[in-house]
């Protein structure tokens, strides 16, 4: 069967409503990174899921072709977590996931972040590493030190994942959130033992939390009920774990409740990186702090679900008021 008649035949199965097998979600992808396919049956496959929800079957099998065709880190001799979002949920909050990662790392634990310039937002993880001048590489001796030094390492997915420079442009293109947003996440190139991932609505905490379980990670899916892809403590919140299913609202842990406006992000890169600094360097507002302290602990108590939330908030908060998190972006970008 040509590539052609194939993608054919499946686009005329996902018309009539019929789902992909495991296989085939697999097969697809695999030549659509291999630029197989022309770009408007791309863009046909990938509007298909813009109008119907993506099944575990389906999502697992665009998983594996990425890691088959990813470039692999080995990180195996550190117990590492990644922190991040799915994105698209459209909220423009600032880079609460980047900031939280390093504080968690200036908390002494050893993060492997994954992640990319914005696509439905102005200022992505990358974006920001950039700014602040992280020179992006996927060499393995490179990050190797800088986990071993910083305790972080950053990913810039395009590196990882040549596959995806394919559909790239198309992404940005349509400027809005496809499937791919859902398969960011489980595709970190080092495989971390442990993740903590936001994503934008209840379905995708139970898709995640499936595919997750098959995996033996220690994990949380967290979701703000008001549709934050993380903790956005504006108000009750879902965290799902593999030893936990909490409902909980910002007072229970201790923290206030804040309003959309307060997490703003900025309409530019340049404004997201000064918003950026200025938490880092501890000048941020409350209701700033409050966020990434939300987030960093819940990270924390993934690796860690023996202690209390609260053990874990406060060493976040010693993380970035001590401006230890600070010292591992210093540390990344001068290589010292």
């Amino acid at each position: 069967m040509t590539n052609d008649f194939y993608m054919k035949t499946i686009l005329n199965k996902l018309i009539q409503h019929r789902t992909l097998t495991r296989e085939d979600a697999r097969e697809i992808l695999k030549n659509i990174a291999t630029e197989k396919y022309n770009q408007s049956q791309i863009t046909a496959f990938m509007a298909v899921y813009m109008m119907r929800s993506i099944t575990p079957e389906e999502l697992a099998g665009f998983r594996d072709a990425l890691i088959e065709l990813c470039i692999a880190v080995d990180f195996s001799d550190f117990n590492t977590i990644d922190l991040c979002g799915t994105g698209g949920d459209g909220k423009d909050t600032f880079n609460i996931s980047t900031l939280s990662s390093l504080v968690v790392a200036g908390a002494g634990y050893k993060v492997a972040k994954h992640g990319n310039y914005g696509v439905s937002s102005a200022c992505g993880s990358s974006n920001v590493m950039e700014y602040f001048g992280y020179k992006f590489t996927n060499d393995n001796d490179t990050l190797k030190k800088q986990m071993d030094k910083a305790g972080f390492v950053y990913m810039h997915a395009p590196l990882f994942h040549p596959a995806m420079k394919v559909v790239g442009p198309i992404r940005r293109e349509l400027g809005m959130k496809t499937f791919f947003n859902l398969i960011g996440p489980l595709v970190n190139p080092s495989n971390p033992q442990n993740q903590i991932t936001g994503v934008f609505d209840l379905e995708t905490v139970r898709l995640y939390t499936y595919l997750f379980q098959q995996t033996g990670k220690q994990f949380s899916v967290v979701y703000s009920l008001d549709g934050y892809d993380e903790i956005s403590l504006t108000g009750d919140f879902k965290v799902v774990s593999n030893f936990d299913d909490l409902l909980l609202t910002p007072e229970k842990i201790g923290l206030p409740r804040l309003k959309q406006a307060q997490l703003f992000g900025g309409d530019t890169v340049e404004e997201a990186a000064s918003i950026f600094k200025s938490i880092l360097e501890g000048k941020g507002t409350e209701a700033q702090n409050s966020a990434v302290f939300a987030n960093a602990g819940m990270a924390i108590r993934t690796m860690h679900p023996e202690k209390s939330i609260e053990q874990c908030i406060e060493e976040a908060k010693s993380s970035l008021l001590g401006g230890k998190a600070a010292k591992v972006l210093e540390s990344l970008v001068n290589g010292h």
